[in-house]
């Protein structure tokens, strides 16, 4: 029997509790963001995203390492392997939204989202990797997609709200 999506999500929910209760930072659901932040009406954004997902196909996501970022919003997280297949599902929905990345894209999942100093983030790498062992190693397939409406403003992400999702071949 293999793993199933909601064993990783479990697994990703218990490393980012770990990392919230010594780091604080709020509380999200796992994802791999695809399309960053983009101003759109509800109805314009609905439209694009059932486009995007109509050409969509699950696809296995493999962890390269965990690492760190310059800003609250990548403070640690699982960095990706950029295959064909993970990079096309990204330049697919960017296409669909109209939207053009300013910087290359990175593909990775978070796991805390806080402003820490560069010490407080390589003990929180580190605190990650002890939480779970093979988190280093993990792949997982993607077989869902969600549109949602984001404030980057609001670090408490309190307005945050799922939109719309849709289920991947």
């Amino acid at each position: 029997m293999g793993i199933t999506a909601e064993d990783v999500s479990q697994r990703l929910k218990e490393v980012m509790k770990g990392l919230r209760s010594e780091f604080g930072g709020p509380e999200f659901e796992p994802h791999i963001t695809v399309v960053g932040a983009i101003r759109l009406n509800k109805a314009d954004a609905l439209q694009k995203f059932k486009s995007a997902c109509e050409g969509l196909k699950s696809y296995t996501a493999r962890v390269n390492s965990v690492a760190t970022g310059t800003f609250f919003y990548q403070c640690v997280f699982l960095l990706l392997h950029n295959t064909p297949e993970v990079m096309s599902t990204s330049e697919h929905c960017n296409a669909h939204f109209g939207s053009k990345n300013s910087t290359p894209y990175m593909p990775h999942l978070s796991l805390l989202y806080e402003d820490l100093t560069e010490e407080e983030k390589k003990k929180a790498q580190e605190k990650a990797k002890l939480l779970d062992e093979s988190i280093s190693s993990l792949t997982f397939q993607v077989s869902r997609i969600a549109l949602y409406n984001t404030d980057t403003e609001d670090k408490s992400l309190k307005s945050w709200e799922k939109v719309a999702e849709c289920n991947l071949d």
